[in-house]
């Protein structure tokens, strides 16, 4: 399990805790958290679950595939820090991940 915060463009925060091996989308799904459209179900054929990691876990989430990035370019407002949350998959190493959510997913 790690507890991940999901911030939402108007400053909530949702933390909750997300079991290993599923994804970041997934946990807010699960969970209730608003701001996470995923529209097409975690299979990185959308983009409505941007999100914005926090910087001190860039490197711990790993890189964008080339798919996801092809995917990033249907996002608004994409910054050097958007992944799309279907694509991070939770592990221990994620313990007190924050995201930021965007105004808008679509």
């Amino acid at each position: 399990m790690a507890k991940i915060t999901y911030i939402e463009h108007d400053g909530t925060e949702h933390t909750v805790e997300v079991k290993t091996g599923l994804s970041v989308m997934e946990g807010a799904i699960r969970n209730n958290v608003p701001g996470i459209d995923a529209d097409c179900g975690g299979a990185c054929a959308c983009a409505t679950c941007h999100v914005y990691v926090d910087e001190a876990f860039q490197a711990e989430t790993g890189r964008a595939s080339a798919m996801e990035e092809s995917m990033l370019d249907f996002a608004e407002n994409v910054q050097p820090n958007s992944r799309l949350s279907c694509q991070i998959r939770v592990s221990d190493d994620l313990d007190g991940l924050i995201v930021r959510l965007p105004e808008s997913q679509h």
